[in-house]
């Protein structure tokens, strides 16, 4: 819990996370949002690249002591799962959302083979498609999945719906429902703001309908 709060600050600090109740933020799927996640910004100061890393490899040794390869998500990812590979010194690939259109053509680079344990890497889940994509592409190439760590995620019922359906275990340094208290306390929200980022959460869609 103490390593979550910490991270949650962290992100906050340095407006990789940023929470705007009143005047919401537009996805690029067209969804209002009270939040907007860019974790790349992470990579920008050291200290806190190095708590991301730090964290992420933890919970890859905790949770997946086997583990023999290391994939990122194209791209946010790509940066901090090598990062956590070097850490643990083992191989590192990346998954593309979609196939080169020239040369090998390939979706996955780097050299993973059938049978390899992975552990995949995300920077942020969402929604969870796009996430549990990677994942796909990789059992497809017969590689074992042991399961995804990632820096953060918003807690959507549709994301924790579709990882179960798809049998994918996530682990996170922290997530929504640990930042909006955080953020209420240090100041980065108000107190009566909290039941409208809860609200969201619950329902993004009718919070996004009723936000236009």
């Amino acid at each position: 819990m103490e390593l979550a709060k910490n991270c949650a600050k962290s992100l906050l600090s340095i407006k990789a996370i940023k929470l705007s109740p009143n005047q919401p933020f537009t996805w690029a799927s067209g969804l209002k949002s009270p939040i907007y996640c860019d974790n790349r910004k992470t990579l920008s100061y050291p200290e806190i690249r190095g708590q991301i890393r730090d964290g992420l490899a933890s919970l890859v040794k905790k949770y997946y002591p086997e583990v023999q390869v290391i994939a990122g998500v194209a791209t946010g990812a790509i940066a901090q799962g090598v990062l956590v590979a070097q850490e643990l010194g083992i191989p590192f690939v990346y998954v593309r959302s979609a196939e080169k259109k020239h040369g090998l053509e390939n979706k996955v680079e780097g050299v993973v083979n059938k049978g390899d344990k992975v552990v995949v890497i995300e920077d942020l889940v969402s929604t969870g498609q796009s996430s549990l994509d990677a994942v796909e592409t990789l059992r497809a190439m017969g590689c074992n999945v042991l399961g995804m760590v990632a820096i953060f995620t918003y807690n959507l019922p549709i994301s924790v719906q579709r990882f179960q359906e798809a049998n994918v275990e996530l682990h996170t340094l922290t997530n929504y429902n640990i930042l909006v208290p955080e953020a209420a306390a240090e100041g980065y929200v108000k107190e009566s703001d909290i039941e409208v980022l809860n609200a969201w959460s619950k329902n993004p869609a009718l919070w996004s309908e009723q936000h236009q």
